[in-house]
């Protein structure tokens, strides 16, 4: 990696202020001041100081974000906020994206990361990972609609839905564990029983609930224990 780049991506400054810095002689790596902004660097074995502060490179970054209803999560929208404009200037970095998405009026856990291979894994179909939504009803709920969500029911897919799980907490609210991710799919499934739904939270994923602190459109750092969850999952 380019050593420009690297003290970017660590927040030391904009572009031209990190090569301002460089040729000011502030920055060395490996003990020995460099005045070169496109020298190559190892950023996991290379030891670069800024101002004699040995500096430290993550790979992979990883948040919890409870997410509010009008903002997408996507990484930019012409018209609406995104998720990731909810981050603070010193944790934002070119390649954080949200795994997966929440509709605009859906709120919860959302989870904000550069990992690639962490979030495919996540979201692929073949792993059947739990995501659990607390949901608001129009309608009571019956014992009817428990049995048909609990069988699977078809929204106009090619398949039924997998087999959900429904935690009844009053009659015109659930707590509905999916293991799929398909475009509207909680609205879709309560209307295939005849209900609507009024309000979507999602309180947990891939083994995680959500941070009971974190107000909406608040976020924090994944735990390593937390991160080892997810991997495991």
């Amino acid at each position: 990696m380019r050593l420009d780049k690297y003290l970017c991506e660590l927040k030391i400054g904009t572009r031209s202020q990190v090569k301002t810095y460089i040729r000011q002689g502030l920055v060395s790596v490996n003990g020995s001041p460099v005045k070169t902004s496109d020298l190559k660097i190892d950023e996991f074995t290379d030891e670069v100081c800024f101002q004699g502060r040995l500096l430290h490179y993550r790979r992979f970054v990883y948040y919890m974000l409870n997410k509010p209803t009008d903002v997408v999560s996507a990484t930019e929208d012409n018209l609406s906020r995104t998720v990731l404009d909810l981050l603070r200037p010193e944790d934002r970095r070119d390649d954080l994206f949200p795994a997966g998405r929440l509709d605009k009026d859906t709120e919860g856990f959302l989870l904000l990361t550069n990992d690639g291979a962490l979030a495919h894994r996540l979201l692929s179909p073949k792993k059947h990972v739990d995501k659990t939504y607390r949901v608001s009803l129009a309608r009571p709920i019956t014992q009817s609609m428990i049995k048909h969500l609990e069988e699977g029911v078809d929204i106009g897919e090619e398949k039924p839905t997998l087999p959900a799980s429904i935690t009844v907490l009053d009659e015109i609210t659930i707590l509905l564990t999916i293991q799929e991710g398909k475009f509207h799919q909680v609205k879709r499934m309560l209307q295939a029983v005849n209900n609507r739904v009024t309000a979507l939270k999602r309180i947990s994923f891939g083994g995680l609930m959500l941070d009971q602190n974190l107000q909406p459109g608040e976020y924090r750092e994944l735990t390593e224990q937390e991160v080892a969850i997810l991997h495991e999952t």
